[in-house]
């Protein structure tokens, strides 16, 4: 057998990417982001929605509607004790849950349609995620300065100075937070009267519960977590690339105008070498919350809130140029004006291109229209949108809030009475669905010779009686149908109980039937 010797082994080139020395942690740290206060059209916009986003959440509860003696007076109240939702003069029942369905539809719809139109604008703008983070930073800017001042400050050893700006920041995110989360009980039962047994320390304890929850959810997603939230925890990111298509609007950087970037414009057009509009100063990634590059292209990282936007504006008008740089844009027009900047894609992006002598943009650049984002896609959604809605809307506006249901008893089917009469028995449940007490009159019609008696009461045998309801209230009477043996025709015969209230001329219908032995035909 010939041996080799081992200068002559062959050397494989493998290196150990997991061994103790080199092995990296499963997950990565979570690197700090200290985003830059931007300004423009685009941050005050956030500022007015947050705002009003905040203001409808916070103020709601205490807001009033006078539904009358018999029901509560808060216009937006979720009354679990007696199963109501109550949105201002709207009234919803438990069967009438097909309402919140409806709603839920209506948003679903209306976040597809603005997604497919302008992007992650919901995002962006009135995401609760979003809202309380921009709310969170306000705190945080106003206590630890901007961001060199913050980046300053996380660098450094710990002060006293430091101790107190980080606790006070700390403080009163809590206090934000716990706010947010007593904002959101006071949905669920009168707001004063809820508030007050809060702090008196009479309140149930799964309001105690509730609030603990949402104050640790709020100050550790809005303050500590903050973008990871949107990247790791939310599938809206994910789901976004389906909802957009080449005519989407969607905060774009323009490298066909921008590139080649330089620091040292001057210098480089002096070499003879083009120059784009970029001068590469990274404002665009100082104002940035998400902490990315949009000058990487889309990514699900971007939320769209087009504060780099503002941040390249100011630049470029500081330098005297065209605005736009970053800007909305659809992916039909960045490819149309991408092919000229690169010779229908020939070579690199050369600003020459797109421009003429005098520094303007040449005319073969494509522009963004409004027309361009209705599109058969668009009218789609809106049409679906439109649709549900006005569903709910005339559903709304043709209920009746009456109802009758009855329930047949089980056992016995039916009693034969000692005249030979045939009897049934009935659960029968009237219901109001106004906060305002009702006579109502429930007649038999069909089933011949028949007639009715409450149990319980001193109503005298008929076909119909009048009962009084009380507002928002289940009535639920025991009734006994009894049939002269003579009338009877069939084993099992049909009629109805028909309820009205004559004041409002409401009524409701039920098909009953009624059990008789064979033998009595």
């Amino acid at each position: 057998m010939h041996v080799l010797d081992k200068t002559q082994m062959e050397r494989l080139e493998a290196k150990a990417v997991n061994s103790a020395k080199t092995r990296q942690p499963l997950y990565a740290p979570r690197k700090k982001i200290f985003p830059k206060r931007a300004s423009g059209s685009f941050r005050r916009f956030k500022w007015l929605v947050m705002a009003v986003t905040l203001g409808i959440y916070y103020l709601m509860p205490w807001l009033r509607w006078d539904r009358g003696p018999f029901a509560p007076d808060q216009a937006v109240l979720i009354d679990l004790a007696n199963r109501r939702f109550y949105v201002f003069f709207i009234e919803i029942w438990p069967q009438e849950f097909y309402y919140v369905a409806g709603l839920l539809m209506m948003a679903g719809i209306g976040l597809f349609l603005i997604t497919s139109t302008v992007g992650r604008a919901w995002c962006g703008y009135t995401c609760p995620q979003t809202v309380w983070v921009d709310l969170f930073l306000v705190v945080e800017r106003a206590i630890e300065g901007d961001r060199n001042a913050r980046m300053k400050l996380d660098a450094g050893r710990w002060t006293a100075r430091k101790l107190v700006l980080r606790v006070s920041k700390h403080a009163i995110w809590l206090v934000i937070a716990a706010a947010t989360g007593g904002a959101w009980i006071l949905y669920l039962a009168d707001a004063p009267t809820l508030i007050g047994d809060v702090f008196n320390g009479t309140a149930a304890s799964v309001a105690y519960v509730t609030i603990a929850v949402l104050t640790a959810t709020t100050y550790t997603f809005g303050g500590l977590m903050r973008e990871q939230v949107c990247t790791y925890m939310c599938p809206w990111p994910r789901i976004q690339a389906a909802m957009l298509d080449e005519n989407s609007l969607t905060v774009t950087y323009n490298d066909w105008r921008g590139e080649p970037r330089s620091r040292h414009a001057k210098k480089v057009q002096a070499a003879g070498q083009p120059v784009g509009d970029c001068v590469d100063c990274n404002a665009c990634v100082a104002v940035c919350p998400m902490g990315i590059d949009i000058r990487d292209g889309q990514q699900l990282e971007c939320i769209t809130c087009a504060l780099c936007l503002n941040a390249c504006d100011g630049v470029m008008n500081k330098l005297g140029k065209e605005r736009g740089l970053i800007s909305y844009a659809t992916l039909s027009d960045y490819n149309a004006n991408m092919a000229v900047a690169t010779a229908g894609g020939s070579g690199p992006v050369n600003p020459s291109l797109v421009r003429t002598a005098d520094s303007t943009f040449s005319a073969r650049l494509a522009h963004f229209h409004i027309r361009k984002i209705f599109r058969p896609r668009t009218f789609f959604y809106m049409g679906a949108w439109t649709a549900v809605g006005l569903a709910l809307i005339y559903s709304l506006l043709t209920r009746d809030r009456l109802e009758i249901n009855v329930l047949h008893d089980r056992n016995p089917q039916f009693v034969t009475l000692s005249d030979g009469s045939i009897r049934n028995g009935y659960t029968v449940k009237l219901l109001n669905m106004i906060p305002e007490p009702r006579t109502i009159v429930v007649t038999m019609q069909g089933l011949q010779g028949a007639e009715m008696s409450v149990v319980g009461s001193d109503l005298p045998a008929a076909r119909f009686f009048a009962i009084a309801v009380q507002p928002d209230r289940l009535n639920m009477l025991k009734v006994f149908v009894r049939q002269p043996a003579g009338e009877v025709r069939h084993a099992a015969q049909t009629f109805k109980f028909r309820v009205e209230d004559r004041a409002s001329f409401e009524s409701d219908e039920y098909t009953a039937t009624f059990n008789a032995p064979e033998i009595a035909r």
